[in-house]
């Protein structure tokens, strides 16, 4: 049973009083239905669980009248032997944009306080149109991704006295053993290749084989492009399919910049405006993460962002993995993550900030100067460079302090490298102390 941050979350939700509803969205199959039930089962007396695509039948609920005593009076009838009572039945609506008048219901049952509720689903962005009245401040988004390096690290068995030194070393800068960082740097590898999709990480812990893994991988790629097929509109499911297809190719070029005529080289008539639908399905369906240019690495970051410069990167690097062709793993197993162009290497750390609430941003100056990631880091701007193998200069680090003094920190994650603070107080890290930024 894979251990999850989310569940602390849940629980302090769960302890709060005169609470919203919660409305977890992810990408399909990232674990939010197991985790709930997990939770509901561990904290709950009785339990209510409604998913609206494997039951439509159930929607019937919300038809007509949304008042508290019509809503209990029609589950109640539905689920007979489940008693409602103030904290100890959860009710769980699942693939709530199938069903627009449960999620209008959402502000019925925050303001009752009689249910605790919690809504999932997968492509609530795809829905918006459909819900009459949202239930704005009675509903609270909370989204889940791919397991994180260190959830990973859990599930390989790897004690909390570890993870804390490593947690450790970082805030201080001071050298971690080399024993230690070689164990987690193979495990770094391995969590490039397998990823954090919580099918294929049971799976690798119960096969020990990459080959089996990424069977699973290519299992929920063909699920998310019949997703495509099932629910996007006719016109767009070809678009779809092919600025899917393109985001391997995109992060290959050493501008990793998203370019509309890199979805198909034969398409001369590619353009934002015939495919950015396509990529906004995407993107709404939990599958990648935007990473917007910054006009100057300033704060506040977000008033600097160009909304029409971006890179795009897959929310989960083991995908990513499989849709290379299999001498691509071969290598990074054995230690070469500098294939690709580093665009590996970059998908992973930029998955590891997405999943930790950071909006991603990088900046460039021309061909002289790019900085992978620019980060708002407890009041700091923050440059961070990413490099996939050994190197000794950090040249666009050393060009943002000369140039910018807006920017007042400097991190460099490098393969391999000794924790260490520079002359110019640039710091060095190995890729996988990621996780503690």
């Amino acid at each position: 049973m894979l251990k999850r941050k989310i569940t602390e979350q849940l629980i302090a939700w769960k302890n709060e009083t005169n609470k919203p509803c919660l409305l977890i969205s992810g990408a399909r199959q990232v674990g939010k239905t197991f985790i709930v039930e997990q939770f509901a089962k561990e904290n709950y007396e009785y339990y209510i669980y409604i998913n609206f695509e494997l039951t439509p039948s159930l929607k019937t609920i919300f038809d007509g009248d949304l008042d508290f005593k019509t809503l209990r009076l029609n589950l109640e009838a539905n689920f007979p032997g489940i008693k409602i009572e103030r904290g100890k039945t959860l009710l769980f609506l699942d693939e709530i944009g199938a069903c627009p008048n449960a999620r209008v219901a959402l502000k019925t049952f925050a303001t009752d306080g009689t249910l605790d509720v919690i809504a999932s689903g997968s492509l609530l962005g795809l829905y918006y149109r459909e819900v009459t009245s949202y239930p704005v401040g009675y509903e609270r988004p909370l989204e889940m991704y791919p397991l994180d390096f260190e959830e990973f690290l859990w599930a390989m068995d790897i004690s909390d006295d570890v993870i804390n030194t490593t947690k450790e070393c970082f805030s201080k800068t001071t050298p971690l053993s080399d024993s230690i960082s070689r164990k987690l740097s193979n495990l770094f590898r391995q969590y490039i290749l397998v990823g954090g999709m919580p099918s294929a990480v049971n799976t690798f812990i119960e096969t020990n084989s990459l080959n089996a893994v990424r069977e699973v991988q290519q299992a929920l790629i063909a699920n998310y492009k019949n997703d495509v097929v099932k629910y996007a509109p006719t016109a767009d499911r070809q678009k779809i399919l092919k600025t899917f297809d393109s985001i391997p190719v995109q992060l290959a070029k050493q501008n990793k910049k998203f370019m509309w005529s890199d979805i198909d080289a034969s398409d001369k008539s590619a353009s934002e405006r015939k495919y950015w639908s396509a990529l906004a399905w995407l993107k709404d369906a939990g599958l990648v993460n935007f990473c917007y240019n910054l006009s100057e690495p300033v704060a506040p970051l977000s008033a600097k962002r160009r909304l029409d410069t971006y890179k795009v990167y897959m929310r989960d690097t083991g995908l990513l993995m499989s849709m290379l062709e299999p001498g691509m793993a071969t290598a990074v197993l054995a230690g070469d993550i500098s294939v690709d162009e580093g665009g590996i290497t970059e998908n992973v750390i930029a998955e590891e900030l997405a999943t930790h609430g950071h909006t991603l941003a990088y900046f460039e100056r021309r061909s002289e100067l790019e900085i992978d990631f620019m980060l708002n880091l407890g009041g700091k701007v923050t440059a961070i460079e990413v490099k996939s193998g050994k190197h000794t200069q950090a040249k666009s680090l050393s060009s943002i302090i000369n140039n910018y003094p807006s920017v007042h920190r400097y991190v460099k994650l490098e393969k391999d490298v000794s924790i260490q603070r520079d002359a110019n107080n640039i710091e060095y890290y190995p890729l996988f102390m990621g996780m503690w930024l």
